[in-house]
């Protein structure tokens, strides 16, 4: 919800990461008698963190030059200018525009790990599912169950079961991941699944295929990573061990020997025959 909300307040954030420094910066100009400015420009970094920690980039980068900005205007003489007469605080405000930027980019990388721990999470569930079914759910149960956690895993918008072989101008996603069409590879990583068509997820029973999975993306563009693929692909193939024939037991085996050996006899049904 957090993340929905800031998405959609983009440049209200932008401009909170330029103005939160200059703002910290004006009450540390009231302090600067008593305080160190190397210990000012440590306080300059906490919004510079807190801009970072929105996951944009730009925001993180207009804080980190807003805090220098504001170092050089409210702490370092002369006061009240731009311009900076000693070494120290020159080496201070380049300091402050690095760490500012170095954890920008900390930031950024701690949340692609946690969506990337949030999208395995999804998988994992998904496949968990999967494995609790009962073994008597039914075709269109089990279909639907494969169905709902392909959508989930690619980010799609839907997804349906189909018997037999795909379209020929499907985008055709197999095992390892890779989405191919007339031949040719397509790097949905880039350019995403087909927005105007669909992709079908094929399962095979050997060398037979006996369905496949369509995977419709249309209102928005889906850029699903291979591990993403790959885990559609064995999602599928639960569906070809649900439709794989039974064996059959011992016991319908024996049965049925007997009843071939019966037939050989003649006297199958035989209403005269006697039992011993």
């Amino acid at each position: 919800m957090t993340n929905d909300w800031l998405a959609d307040h983009r440049t209200l954030m932008r401009w909170g990461a330029v103005l939160l420094p200059i703002v910290v910066g004006a009450v540390l100009g009231l302090l600067r008698d008593t305080m160190d400015p190397s210990t000012a420009a440590m306080v300059l970094v906490l919004p510079v963190v807190a801009a970072a920690a929105t996951g944009d980039r730009i925001a993180g980068v207009l804080a980190a030059l807003a805090a220098a900005g504001s170092f050089d205007f409210f702490l370092t003489e002369p006061f009240y200018s731009l311009s900076i007469h000693r070494q120290a605080d020159l080496e201070l405000a380049v300091a402050l525009v690095v760490v500012g930027l170095a954890v920008t980019e900390i930031a950024l990388w701690g949340r692609r790990q946690q969506a990337a721990a949030q999208r395995r999470e999804g998988y994992i569930s998904g496949l968990t599912h999967l494995l609790d079914l009962p073994a008597d759910t039914t075709e269109e149960a089990r279909a639907a169950a494969i169905a709902t956690a392909i959508t989930t895993v690619l980010g799609a918008d839907r997804c349906t079961w189909e018997p037999g072989h795909p379209r020929w101008n499907d985008a055709v996603v197999d095992a390892d991941g890779r989405v191919t069409t007339g031949g040719r590879q397509i790097r949905v990583e880039r350019v995403g699944l087909p927005t105007d068509g669909y992709a079908a997820v094929v399962v095979r029973r050997g060398t037979e295929v006996i369905g496949h999975f369509r995977v419709t993306a249309s209102t928005h563009v889906v850029r699903p990573t291979a591990e993403q693929l790959r885990v559609a692909a064995l999602l599928a193939d639960r569906m070809a061990d649900a439709r794989a024939p039974r064996p059959a037991t011992e016991e319908e085996v024996g049965g049925r020997g007997a009843r071939e050996g019966v037939r050989g006899t003649g006297i199958v049904d035989d209403p005269n025959a006697t039992h011993e």
